[in-house]
């Protein structure tokens, strides 16, 4: 687990967030054909400043895959690194809850801020999920909700609960 000052990369602008990363292209592995073997359409991406990185290798475009990374890299950062926490919700928190209700999708490109801001925050409050969820104006359970929306995500929040002697969520 990385520490660092704020602002926490995952919340970055895509281009200062690049601006901080080493990337390189590679060619993809597996079937596919003569293209696949002769093309360097993966992308990887490393946060030179944490040392986290991320790949996407699945499109045949080198742009579609460029972008997942750079999604994937901002996920791990989320989940690696931890930063000071701020005393308010960010407007991501206050779009996207309404009516103590988080709507927002894995995929969408708000996600991985709004991850790195929970799980600081859980981080500061030693695991408990309470503290947040009033801050934000959502329950608990919308809590876990938002946090199942990627395994790992549940998987930090309890590696977080289990160090300060909570019960696990499932």
């Amino acid at each position: 687990m990385h520490e660092i000052i704020a602002p926490h990369p995952a919340t970055l602008p895509l281009d200062d967030l690049i601006s901080q990363c080493k990337s390189r292209r590679q060619r993809r592995s597996g079937p596919g054909g003569q293209h696949r073997n002769k093309v360097e359409t993966a992308v990887v991406y490393t946060h030179i400043p944490t040392g986290v990185s991320a790949m996407a290798s699945e499109r045949r475009v080198q742009e579609e895959n460029r972008k997942q990374a750079l999604f994937r890299l901002r996920v791990r950062l989320a989940l690696e690194v931890r930063c000071a926490a701020c005393c308010k919700p960010t407007v991501y928190w206050n779009e996207r809850v309404q009516a103590q209700r988080i709507t927002i999708s894995k995929h969408h490109n708000d996600f991985p801020a709004m991850l790195s801001e929970a799980l600081d925050h859980i981080e500061q409050e030693q695991g408990d999920l309470q503290g947040f969820a009033d801050l934000v104006g959502c329950s608990k359970s919308q809590l876990v909700k938002f946090f199942k929306l990627d395994p790992n995500a549940l998987q930090c929040v309890n590696d977080l609960r289990r160090q300060h002697g909570h019960h696990t969520l499932r």
